[in-house]
């Protein structure tokens, strides 16, 4: 069954960085927009940065920009986030999303993302 999932949640001191990966079981990523997600505790989930099929075309929610990049490997049919400059209010699970018809940096509707992951961790603490 196609099927995507998160990996590289991690507890991380303020400031520091990490790199998230989806990667797609049964699934050409190349195919599909990539959103990445995050919900913390207590809070509605939230966009954080989507890639569309070609890699061309990304988006980045505004409390994230200049610190998360996302990229495509598709050698190894995975999408990162790469996250920078981590601070306390960006703990939360962080969950990508795989969607044919999902369109980056314009209507952005979650309703076109077929295939969730079930969440990394991430937190961010001293």
């Amino acid at each position: 069954q196609p099927q995507v999932a998160e990996s590289g949640g991690d507890l991380v001191q303020p400031g520091g960085s990490l790199r998230l990966s989806c990667v797609a079981k049964q699934l050409q990523l190349t195919y599909y927009a990539i959103g990445w997600f995050r919900q913390a505790p207590g809070k509605e989930r939230e966009g954080v940065s989507c890639i569309d099929s070609s890699g061309s075309i990304t988006n980045y929610a505004e409390s994230v920009k200049g610190r998360f990049t996302i990229s495509r490997d598709s050698a190894k049919n995975m999408v990162h986030l790469q996250m920078n400059s981590l601070g306390p209010e960006d703990t939360a699970v962080y969950f990508c999303a795989a969607g044919l018809n999902f369109r980056c940096g314009t209507d952005e509707d979650a309703r076109f993302l077929q295939f969730w992951g079930q969440g990394t961790p991430v937190t961010v603490s001293s």
